[in-house]
Order: structure tokens, then C-alpha cells, then sequence
């Protein structure tokens, strides 16, 4: 009996210990260590801030500013997270305290509000008249080596060393090579060694140092702009890295889909998505699952989470004037979190342009992502996909042969598409193989199929590197760094004097193309008509109100004669938007046409494209 009572007083006197540290560490007093969004804006939306610090749980959170208000706070149990929903944003520019309280003390910062950029400086999106150009930041160019890591080139999946300014000091470059938008991968802070790529986010609210600094992206942009040129930012609002705090301390339990320990895998088979007789089993591992099993999925069903990433779009394009957003990972994300993202984005900036990342071959799905299409439940608002079922396509005739026709047939499901004229076809980008590392690719069908990206409907996009003959395989060897980026290189392929004879013939080809696309409205603009398409042989016009007669209008036309043998072609025009046309005029290539009342008699050479016009 007296041990058992000895043995409870000792259980008592450590469990009072126990409650008397948790007590002291209740009543310190709270600290504000960092606010999610850094700073805001007058007039814009109320935001939602996320204060990250100590002892939050308990804490009465005031603004100085006797006008804006905290109409809801919201708080972990640890106190290390705190959501402040203001209820306005002021219509002044000010800065105000943010103070937390609680019976130890208080703790306080500072938040601005600042007065927003002028609707002119930025944000005029991008369009079929456009030029897009793929830089994956670390693998470009090297301007300040300050913040390179010792021998990082030597690590094929380490930092190299690339930067912001790099891609600055090499914007006559792009300019020569006739790009007018530019799209940079992620340059958030990713802080892993293998995260070079910048899709690893570790703060979604800061420029990577690798990368340089916030007002690095700034000059970048401003720089864009006096050039005439766009700036496209990456932006995922999918997931995070899986080394970013929130991993191991979520802001509230329902923060992430799953978590490190227990999560699904996510399935990136997008067909259930669009399929009305799929059930939630087939379909939920596409938007709740972890992509590649590592980086943790966003649960954007989650009222804050969609707050915070919405914001974190808005807070990057007005911070740095960008005129587009490249999203990736579009399909992981549910649609009613893109209906109120672009709801948002669209509403602040009218002529900002998205295009999101569908990694799939079929038309039918693709589309089905694209803003203005309901049938598979709620409209994204998307502007536009980039156009993976043509990159399929060209792959495939231009490297394994299969007929001209197939080109013809996805150009087809362009009715599934309320805007099919805003679509970015490409050859290849960061996630793929380059063309001329594939089996059966050479140099003169990587040249045709260049032709075909330049004038065929929508806005190009060009991986950087593809336009000197680049190789590569999978990832990363697809994503070498770009000869001459640093100091030292061999070679450097941004001089004219500096590339091989195969490099300076490809930059020649896409830039000669890239000219004559700047100097031809229809094909920056026009509809598309195929008029002929076969095994090796595919006949189309650019041009507006193609269902018309010409009647005074002009009319581009593109003949491609993929076999090596020449071909003698006759179209008949009756009936197609080149009757009654009469004077031609030859715009690129070595073809001969003939032209009669009814029909176009055309001369083909062997790998050949030949581009003229009709009036």
C-alpha cells in the first residue's frame, strides 16, 4: 500500500512538472517569423495572409490601421501557423503593424500595402502572333557566377550554375532569332540538390538564390518590355517539394492530400477525368495523388489552400509585370480550383494569357481542359493548352514515318476546341526527348517539321536548344546546358562565328522561318484549310474567312514534301478559299507552281517545303 502511494506522488510530481513546462511554454509571448504573401496591394481583393511563428494558437491578432480589419483568424494547435482573413484591402498605399497577443506579451511586424503597377506595364498576354521560347533557367546561361555552387556541372542532375542574369545578357540573341515571349521554368526557391529544375518549391514566395534575386526577375522583365517582347512565368499550384516546412508542420491537417507517411501515388491517366461513367475510384488518384510519389500534393478542396495559391499567382504577375503564366501540372489540379483561379487572375488582369501543361496525345482529352469547354463539368478558364496531340503527331511523321495524314487527322479535332487558333504546338520541351536524339530523325525532317511548327495554326514553341540541332534523351540528358552560357565552354553557339556548321544551318532555317511568320499576318493569325494530305505530301493555307473565296484577299499556302524524291502535285481550287486567285507570289523554298483557272499545278523537291502566296 505505502509503495503503491509512493509511486503515485512521484506520477504526480512529473506529471505536474510536464504541465508546468507546457504552461510556461503556453504563456511566451507570440513571434511573427515570416508573412505568406510577403506584401499586397490597394484595391485588389481581400487576401488571406499566413503568418508563420511561435506561440499563434492562443494569440488576439489587431492591424494598426483602424480601417482594415481581421474578419476571421484561424490557427494550428502547435502555434506555429496563424490564417488572417483581412476584410478589405486599403485604397492607399501604407504600411501597417501586425501584432499578436497573448498573456506573456505581443509580438508585431510590419505589412505593406503598395500601389499597383500601371495596367500598361505588363500583362498584355500572349497570342498566335507570338513566338514562345522554353528556357529551363539553370541550363542557359551563367551571368553571375557569385551564386554558382563549387563544380556544380559536374553533377548531371546538380545546379549548373544558370541564371537571370544569364538569360538577360543574351536577349539580342532571341531577338535575332525572331522570339518575342519568353517562358522561364519555376524561379522559386527550391532548396534541395536536385532541384535545379525549380519544381520542387521550398518558398513559393522567394527567388531561388541560384537563380539570382527578386530584383533580378524584375530587370528581366522590364528589359522583355522595352524589347517589345513577353515574359511567361512558370507557376504549380499542384504541389510543393518535398523538403518545403510545410511537409513536416502543415498549416492545418488537411493541408496536403495524404502526407509523407501515407499518400496515394498519382495516376497520370487522364482519361476517367473526362469519362461520365468513371467513378471517383478511377478518377481521385489524378487530383489527390502524389506526383512521381515525392512531391506532395496540394489539397486545393481545402478553402485556404486555394487562397494561398490563387494569391501566389496573383502576387508573382504583379510583382513582375508578367504578361502569361505557364501552369504545369493542369489535370492533377480539380476543375473548380481553376474556375475561381482564373475567375481571379482574368478579373485583375484582363489580357493575361494561362496555358496549361496536358501531358497527352489524345485531342479529346486535351481539349477538354480548355477554358470554354463544360462538358466534362465545370468550364477551368484556361486560355489555352499547349498542344500535346500535334507534338505527338509531328514526332510521328517526322520521325517514325507514319503518313502525312495523321497531321491532317489531329488538325481535324481543332473543332473540339473553342479557340483552337490560341493553341502552342511544339516540337519537344524540357519533359521530352529531343527530336534529333530519336531513332529515324535527321537533320532535314527536324527542318520540315520546324516548317510545319512556324505556319501552322497557333503560337510556337520553341525549346531552347532545338533551334541549333541540340540532342538528348531522357530526362535530364534532354536538358544539357546551352554551348557558350559560361565562361569557358568550348564553343559558344549564341555567335554566329561560334556555331557548328549543323547548328548554324538549323538557327539559320528557324530564324529565316520565324522572319517570314513576322512578316505574314495570315500566318500569325489566319485560319487554317488543308487542302491536300497523303503519305508524304501535306498542302495547307493560312488565311482569314477561309470558307470565302479570295475575293482580294491573300492566301498563304504551305506545301511539305516530306518523301527525298521530288513530286509533281495538282490541286484542284474550285471550291476552296484559293478560287479566283491570280497573282502568286513565292515567299520561301525552290518549288514551281503553275496556276490555271481551277487548278494549282505545284513542283516539289525532295524534303521540301515550299511557301507562297495568292492573291
Amino acid at each position: 500500500m505505502l509503495e503503491a502511494e509512493v509511486n503515485w506522488k512521484i506520477h504526480a510530481w512529473v506529471a505536474g512538472i510536464v504541465w508546468c513546462a507546457a504552461a510556461t511554454w503556453a504563456q511566451d509571448a507570440p513571434k511573427i517569423e515570416k508573412i505568406d504573401p510577403p506584401n499586397w496591394w490597394v484595391n485588389m481583393p481581400k487576401a488571406m495572409l499566413l503568418v508563420k511563428g511561435e506561440n499563434l494558437s492562443h494569440a488576439t491578432f489587431t492591424l494598426s490601421d483602424a480601417h482594415l480589419r481581421i474578419a476571421q483568424v484561424k490557427s494550428s494547435p502547435n502555434g506555429h501557423w496563424a490564417e488572417l482573413w483581412l476584410n478589405a484591402s486599403p485604397q492607399k498605399a501604407e504600411e501597417v503593424t501586425i501584432s499578436a497577443r497573448n498573456t506573456a506579451g505581443k509580438g508585431s511586424a510590419t505589412y505593406k500595402f503598395l500601389t499597383r503597377r500601371s495596367t500598361t506595364d505588363g500583362f498584355a498576354g500572349f497570342s498566335s502572333k507570338d513566338v514562345m521560347y522554353l528556357i529551363m533557367t539553370d541550363r542557359f546561361a551563367d551571368g553571375d557566377v557569385s551564386n554558382d555552387t563549387v563544380g556544380n556541372r559536374e553533377k548531371i542532375r546538380g545546379w549548373h550554375g544558370g541564371d537571370l542574369r544569364g538569360v538577360m545578357q543574351h536577349l539580342d540573341y532571341l531577338q535575332e532569332l525572331g522570339i518575342t515571349t519568353l517562358w522561364l521554368t519555376p524561379v522559386y526557391q527550391n532548396h534541395e540538390a536536385d532541384s535545379y529544375h525549380g519544381y520542387g518549391g521550398t518558398d513559393m514566395y522567394a527567388v531561388d538564390e541560384h537563380y539570382g534575386s527578386m530584383d533580378d526577375l524584375k530587370e528581366l522583365s522590364a528589359a522583355l518590355h522595352q524589347r517589345g517582347m513577353k515574359l511567361v512565368l512558370d507557376t504549380v499550384p499542384n504541389h510543393v517539394g518535398p523538403k518545403h516546412p510545410w511537409v513536416e508542420d502543415e498549416p492545418e491537417p488537411d493541408w496536403f492530400h495524404g502526407n509523407r507517411a501515407k499518400h496515394s501515388v498519382a495516376q497520370g491517366d487522364f482519361k476517367p477525368l473526362t469519362d461520365p461513367h468513371a467513378s471517383w475510384r478511377d478518377q481521385k488518384n489524378v487530383t489527390e495523388g502524389w506526383f512521381a510519389d515525392i512531391l506532395p500534393d496540394m489539397n486545393q478542396e481545402n478553402s485556404a489552400v486555394a487562397q494561398y495559391l490563387t494569391q501566389n499567382a496573383v502576387w508573382w504577375t504583379e510583382m513582375t509585370g508578367a504578361d502569361g503564366l505557364r501552369i504545369d501540372t493542369f489535370p492533377y489540379v480539380g476543375r473548380s480550383f481553376w474556375q475561381g483561379f482564373h475567375a481571379q487572375l482574368h478579373g485583375l488582369y484582363p489580357k493575361l494569357t494561362t496555358v496549361g501543361e496536358v501531358f497527352n496525345p489524345d485531342a479529346t482529352i486535351v481539349s477538354s481542359f480548355a477554358g470554354g469547354v463544360t462538358r466534362n463539368s465545370l468550364d477551368t478558364g484556361l486560355d489555352t493548352p499547349f498542344d500535346f496531340p500535334s507534338y505527338f503527331a509531328l514526332r510521328d511523321v517526322f520521325v517514325k514515318g507514319e503518313p502525312m495524314t495523321k497531321l491532317a487527322e489531329t488538325l481535324r479535332m481543332d473543332a473540339l476546341y473553342p479557340h483552337p487558333e490560341r493553341l502552342t504546338p511544339f516540337l519537344g520541351n524540357h519533359d521530352t526527348t529531343r527530336f534529333l536524339w530519336e531513332k529515324g530523325a535527321t537533320l532535314p525532317r527536324l527542318k520540315l517539321a520546324f516548317a510545319v511548327l512556324l505556319t501552322m495554326r497557333g503560337m510556337p514553341q520553341i525549346y531552347s536548344g532545338d533551334e541549333i540541332a541540340m540532342t538528348g534523351g531522357e530526362d535530364p540528358d534532354n536538358r544539357r546546358d546551352f554551348p557558350g552560357g559560361w565562361a569557358g565552354d568550348p564553343q559558344n553557339a549564341f555567335t554566329s562565328g561560334g556555331r557548328s556548321t549543323q547548328q548554324a544551318e538549323m538557327y539559320d532555317w528557324v530564324r529565316e522561318l520565324a522572319i517570314l511568320r513576322s512578316r505574314c499576318d495570315e500566318l500569325q493569325r489566319g485560319e487554317e484549310q488543308v487542302l491536300l494530305a497523303d503519305k508524304d505530301t501535306m498542302v495547307y493555307v493560312r488565311g482569314d474567312a477561309l470558307n470565302l473565296a479570295a475575293n482580294g484577299k491573300r492566301r498563304v499556302i504551305v506545301a511539305i514534301n516530306r518523301s527525298q524524291e521530288s513530286r509533281s502535285i495538282q490541286l484542284a481550287t474550285s471550291d476552296t478559299s484559293l478560287a479566283g486567285g491570280k497573282t502568286i507570289e513565292m515567299l520561301l523554298g525552290s518549288g514551281t507552281i503553275d496556276s490555271s483557272a481551277e487548278y494549282l499545278e505545284l513542283k516539289l523537291l525532295g524534303e521540301s517545303v515550299t511557301v507562297f502566296s495568292i492573291h
